[in-house]
């Protein structure tokens, strides 16, 4: 990334780019838009700013950024001014409330931008059955149509799979798939292994307490690091019930992501489970993504 010119790469309409998100998680090492990783994010505004200068301003036409909820707070919440500024070029004051909202839109001299958190388990269709908060930034440069990417409703189809009658349900159900229930209704409770570890080392036992999920709960955030587990048994035989740990495959489910579709690499080479989950943890939600680029392409 910190190579490439974009005076010398091909012209685009769009681009796209997430930013490593290491500086800037609740999780992470909190250093920020100045940390190692996530200063690529002025990399990638340094790669735009190069190309519309090449092209006079024609491309790149619309930039999407997105990023984890850290953002809003990281550096004394000052790193996510410092996003508005570096796309708008212009000074943008503080909220009065200190506190950045989950949705908003700015200006700059030449640019539209608007940004919102969208939250994974309302999206798809069937929803996704993982709580995964992020924010979507969508930056217009010489238009005025961000708000209308990012704001207007749209109905989106749903993401086809290899095997649709094994697909994850929707939070309204919480199966994690699909067993043959013999007319026993199944209950899948995922829990935060994460948020289990750290309250139980602070001896916080309220906060171990609502670690444990409940009935129907969406599952934590997939995260490259660390795989989630659940529990499962049939409605009146909860002795028999048992814990394990999700698949790939259903860590791709609750992606959206098509069935398989991290098992092979470019060369249909295997690819390993730890690989995986590290893959899939570091993903964008596809109905998210979905919903944003079906609104680029209405307004281009």
């Amino acid at each position: 990334m910190t190579k490439i010119d974009g005076r010398e790469i091909p012209p685009v309409h769009i681009i796209t780019f997430g930013s490593p998100c290491q500086n800037l998680s609740n999780i992470g090492n909190r250093e920020g838009l100045t940390g190692s990783q996530s200063s690529l994010f002025y990399h990638a505004i340094r790669i735009i700013e190069e190309m519309r200068c090449a092209t006079n301003g024609t491309y790149p036409v619309i930039a999407v950024w997105e990023n984890v909820m850290g953002a809003f707070s990281s550096n004394n919440r000052l790193d996510f001014k410092a996003v508005l500024e570096s796309f708008t070029k212009t000074d943008i004051p503080m909220p009065a409330s200190g506190v950045w909202a989950n949705a908003g839109m700015v200006r700059g001299k030449d640019v539209e931008l608007c940004w919102r958190v969208l939250d994974a388990r309302y999206w798809g269709k069937p929803t996704l059955a993982q709580r995964r908060r992020r924010i979507f930034l969508v930056a217009d440069f010489g238009g005025t149509r961000a708000r209308e990417i990012l704001f207007k409703t749209r109905h989106l189809q749903s993401v086809l799979t290899s095997c649709e009658e094994d697909r994850l349900s929707s939070t309204s159900t919480g199966r994690i798939f699909a067993p043959k229930t013999r007319g026993k209704i199944p209950v899948v409770r995922p829990f935060q292994e994460r948020r289990m570890r750290s309250t139980a080392k602070d001896k916080n036992k309220t906060g171990f307490h609502a670690s444990f999920g409940r009935t129907n709960d969406p599952f934590p955030t997939l995260l490259a690091g660390s795989v989630n587990y659940f529990s499962f048994w049939y409605e009146g035989e909860e002795k028999e019930g048992f814990i394990r740990q999700l698949t790939p495959l259903e860590c791709e489910r609750l992606m959206g992501l098509p069935e398989g579709w991290t098992a092979l690499g470019y060369e249909d080479e295997v690819i390993s489970d730890y690989a995986r989950y590290k893959a899939i943890g570091n993903a964008i939600a596809v109905p998210c993504a979905a919903y944003i680029m079906a609104g680029i392409t209405e307004v281009l």
